[in-house]
């Protein structure tokens, strides 16, 4: 018989209940609302991890950018410090304890996913001019708020 030696890492994501793993997509990814739903505001503070408090407080920058939008942008992601270009934003989540994860379409249409360790977060927003084949623009924000209950 083999034996199979683990990682801490590897053992972690086979663990049912650890770690915890949220990703939510804008109205074109999977369907979330299919999912138990909870608002931020209904989650225990205390449960948090680095990556979730990374993540509620990046929402809540993305709700009140997308405010101050016009109806021909949305929201996109610069890469700080990097010549990466611009992510537009369709997705956001985290991986407990200390991942966030980003993804969405780049300049040039190309899926782009970033993930990031918490310690390394720095964001920027950008306005970014809308498809052109789309009516209204994407807000992302709301639906980012109210993500799958992953408890």
């Amino acid at each position: 018989m083999e034996t199979k030696i683990s990682t801490v890492a590897e053992a972690h994501e086979r663990d049912p209940v650890l770690p915890r793993r949220c990703d939510v997509q804008t109205e074109d990814g999977p369907d979330v609302t299919a999912q138990a739903l909870v608002p931020l505001d209904d989650i225990d503070i205390e449960d948090k991890s680095p990556a979730e408090w990374a993540y509620d407080r990046l929402v809540i920058y993305i709700q009140e950018f997308e405010a101050q939008l016009d109806n021909q942008h949305e929201v996109a992601m610069g890469f700080a410090g990097s010549d990466a270009g611009v992510l537009q934003i369709e997705g956001m989540g985290f991986f407990d304890p200390d991942i966030l994860t980003f993804h969405g379409m780049d300049e040039d249409g190309v899926p782009t996913q970033l993930i990031q360790h918490v310690s390394q977060l720095s964001v920027i927003l950008r306005a970014m001019p809308k498809s052109g084949t789309q009516e209204a623009p994407k807000r992302i924000g709301f639906r980012l708020a109210r993500r799958p209950d992953t408890a």
